[in-house]
């Protein structure tokens, strides 16, 4: 058995990469991947110095879903019931990380995978990427999939992929919507990097992090309710360094420089 991480995270300058590593198994999640990964997600929340972060496999698929030899352990509820206690501990099964996450899917994206791709905030996808649901063909519902989707990439689109079982092309998932772009398989990385660069160049790392959390939490609330908390949100994140950072570059017509504080 092999001594590798089954998920790696690795950072350079503000950019973390967390990685599926089972490419033996096409990144299919057992128990011990699903422990990685959980980890790795807690570690990008942790990490001051990341601000960005891109999810992506090794070898031919993002990740195959949950690994048939060992279905239930694929959950990551190992020490408890999973009716006591859900499994909110990865990005793709509700875990809150407001840092934003690009998903570089590099081939294929199946069940677990694709929940995991329509839980981040920016898809590009290899020309080689496929996605799909097959829960309905293995005779059981997909549960976060089914919640994800509709919102995602609208009701038929949804049904599509939830209740035909089928995989669908990257040009496909873009026409959906669920794919902000597709590029040459050799590209991939180069444009996930470009696009997290961008965001950190840009934009403030709490303002981002802020709009985020607005944009998220204002999905579950009423309009009146989701507009108080955004105010209140705009209260915090301008009291802070960075936003008396803009306003001092402001005056001086500079271009502030971020500091994440």
């Amino acid at each position: 058995m092999s001594a590798d991480p089954t998920v790696t995270y690795e950072r350079t300058g503000r950019v973390a990469v967390i990685t599926y590593n089972r490419p033996e198994a096409l990144n299919a999640v057992n128990g011990q991947l699903r422990k990685d990964l959980n980890a790795a997600w807690e570690t990008l929340r942790t990490d001051d110095e990341a601000w960005v972060a891109i999810v992506t496999g090794n070898g031919k698929a993002f990740c195959a879903g949950a690994d048939l030899k060992d279905p239930g352990s694929s959950v990551g509820n190992d020490d408890h019931s999973f009716w006591e206690v859900p499994s909110f501990t990865s990005l793709e099964s509700g875990k809150e990380i407001f840092k934003p996450v690009i998903a570089a899917v590099n081939g294929y994206a199946i069940g677990f995978g694709l929940t995991m791709v329509a839980s981040c905030d920016f898809v590009i996808a290899s020309d080689r990427a496929e996605f799909g649901f097959p829960e309905v063909q293995l005779g059981v519902p997909t549960v976060q999939g089914a919640v994800r989707m509709p919102k995602r990439v609208g009701w038929q689109n949804a049904m599509e992929l939830l209740l035909l079982g089928d995989r669908v092309n990257a040009l496909r998932a873009k026409e959906m919507g669920l794919v902000m772009k597709v590029v040459p398989h050799d590209e991939l990385m180069a444009e996930a990097t470009d696009l997290a660069q961008r965001l950190i160049t840009n934009s403030a790392p709490l303002a981002v992090r802020a709009t985020k959390e607005i944009a998220r939490r204002g999905q579950e609330m009423g309009f009146v309710q989701a507009i108080r908390f955004g105010e209140t949100m705009r209260k915090v994140a301008g009291a802070t360094e960075d936003a008396k950072a803009f306003r001092a570059a402001a005056q001086s017509g500079q271009k502030p420089t971020w500091q994440g504080r």
